[in-house]
């Protein structure tokens, strides 16, 4: 996926996923539409890859996820409530993971920008990561003035539910916090709010 605006050097490209076959173990972090996709890559010549496999996903299907893998006999394949719980299962994973090992994560932005976080503190690049950006484009935003988090943002001006400021969605993304910049959109004149629109469906 190609950044909105070409000029913003810190927003991530999501390269896809290429299944790197040197690897001896493969982590999969899912969300969502990444459940699909998921499925897509893990059959024919590759199906053989699932007993070294280790699945993490989270979502609607997630326990009908684990089932089918757990039947196709993948290595192990865990039904995480939330994201939140997803994540901090695989720092603790990340955290005495030996070499050879590669991550690929498959879900919306915001998804994709925690997951990438998470990974970071690890010592795992971004750019060693393997990703695809699946379904929604909402985005996790922090507050540049409060540094409140704000999650599944998918218009161009949002309120901070932390401090109040009325936030303009920057393209701007710290790969560190995995999230986009929200700056005061109305500093000048409180009164001035730009017409709301939803663009990152």
């Amino acid at each position: 996926m190609k950044p909105l605006f070409a000029g913003i050097k810190s927003r991530p490209l999501y390269t896809g996923v290429a299944i790197d076959h040197a690897a001896s173990h493969h982590i999969w972090a899912v969300e969502g539409g990444g459940v699909s996709k998921l499925r897509a890559i893990l059959t024919g010549d590759a199906t053989h890859l699932l007993a070294a496999s280790t699945i993490l996903v989270t979502g609607d299907q997630a326990a009908a996820t684990c089932e089918f893998y757990h039947q196709k006999q993948a290595d192990s394949c865990h039904h995480m409530q939330t994201v939140q719980n997803l994540v901090t299962r695989l720092a603790v994973m990340l955290s005495t993971a030996r070499m050879g090992l590669r991550l690929y994560v498959l879900g919306s932005e915001d998804f994709i920008g925690q997951v990438a976080a998470t990974a970071q503190r690890q010592g795992i690049d971004f750019d060693d990561m393997r990703t695809e950006q699946c379904g929604s484009l909402a985005r996790l935003v922090q507050c540049v003035h409060c540094k409140g988090m704000i999650d599944h943002v998918t218009t161009n001006i949002v309120p901070c539910p932390h401090c109040g400021i009325q936030l303009f969605v920057r393209d701007h993304y710290s790969r560190r916090l995995g999230a986009f910049q929200g700056v005061a959109v109305n500093a000048e004149d409180p009164s001035a709010i730009p017409t709301i629109e939803e663009i990152y469906k």
